[in-house]
């Protein structure tokens, strides 16, 4: 009896020269950058569309005359740097940019400072620590426009429940103009954005103490490292570029305020909370001199660029650190 033999198929051979193995990996690699590019555009034309065309707009704006008279007409001349030298030698601009400073800075130092001794607080546990935290979120959620009108009244020299309290208390023996003394002005504005600040920077640092380990703090306990000690030592270090994060963006949020001073005071009395931003909405919107208002709109955005360099800066320092 003959034995029956398996003839297997021998495997086929790869036929293509190192050239085309070469070639068809290129395509490959090639098709791939392709599809990642093409996921690309869409998003990069939604910023260009959204966000790089006004800001292209807004500089050429700055350096035509563009009023009022252009949507009838559609002829904006050029006029050169005629429009920064109008904004910045007005009389109120000196003053603006003082305001805008003070501002700024009041606002930064107490919304962090209150934020900060918040985020301190409650980050112990105690009973119903979730719900006091909500409820430090409502002036964050209210619209702007609602929250100025809200302390408009609350401001109000004669009525206002704030000069009625503290008199009943027997804290001042007069009511306090607020809102209509020049020297007073620009402090109850500072007050009422730092009430509306501070839940972002409530937020913010909260959220950074919870990635702090709670070992860092057993370990520095054991060393003698507790209360203001273990703050300095382990909070503050570890705490460091979130505070640099809500700073950089406090500093860009508030350079920019406008619906506060509009709702409060509109600039005045006499200029007291004028700013570059409201400068820069009434000669646009009140004025009509659209040119002049892009032109200290684009003064803000460089002093917001400054600071964001410094930022940067500053932040691959500890990088390299």
């Amino acid at each position: 009896m003959s034995a029956t033999r398996t003839l297997t198929p021998a495997p086929p051979t790869d036929t293509r020269t190192p050239g085309e193995v070469t070639a068809r990996r290129r395509g490959g690699r090639r098709l791939e950058d392709v599809t990642k590019v093409l996921f690309v555009v869409p998003a990069a034309l939604a910023i260009a569309l959204l966000f790089g065309y006004p800001v292209v707009k807004n500089l050429v704006m700055s350096f035509q005359d563009y009023g009022l008279k252009t949507f009838f007409t559609g002829e904006a001349p050029f006029v050169g740097l005629a429009n920064y030298a109008a904004v910045v030698g007005d009389h109120v601009f000196d003053q603006a940019v003082v305001n805008t400073a003070l501002f700024t800075l009041g606002s930064i130092v107490g919304q962090f400072v209150i934020g900060m001794l918040l985020a301190l607080f409650f980050h112990r546990s105690f009973p119903l620590n979730g719900v006091l935290r909500a409820l430090f979120l409502l002036p964050w959620l209210l619209p702007l426009i609602v929250g100025s009108a809200a302390w408009r009244a609350i401001l109000e020299q004669d009525s206002g429940i704030l000069n009625v309290t503290l008199q009943n208390l027997g804290v001042i023996d007069g009511p306090v103009p607020w809102l209509t003394s020049p020297s007073v002005a620009l402090l109850a504005v500072v007050l009422v954005n730092i009430w509306l600040g501070i839940p972002f920077n409530l937020t913010l640092l909260y959220s950074g103490l919870q990635d702090i380990p709670d070992e860092l703090y057993e370990a520095g306990a054991l060393d003698g490292a507790t209360g203001w000690r273990a703050f300095w030592s382990i909070t503050w270090p570890n705490l460091r570029p979130v505070v640099s994060v809500v700073l950089m963006l406090g500093v860009i949020y508030t350079l920019k305020v406008l619906d506060i001073i509009l709702g409060l005071t509109q600039g005045g009395p006499a200029n007291a909370t004028q700013t570059i931003a409201l400068q820069s909405y009434q000669r646009s919107f009140v004025e009509f001199k659209f040119g002049e208002g892009a032109a200290l709109s684009n003064i803000l955005i460089v002093i917001s660029l400054v600071f964001a360099v410094i930022y940067l800066r500053a932040n691959r320092r500890q990088v390299d650190e």
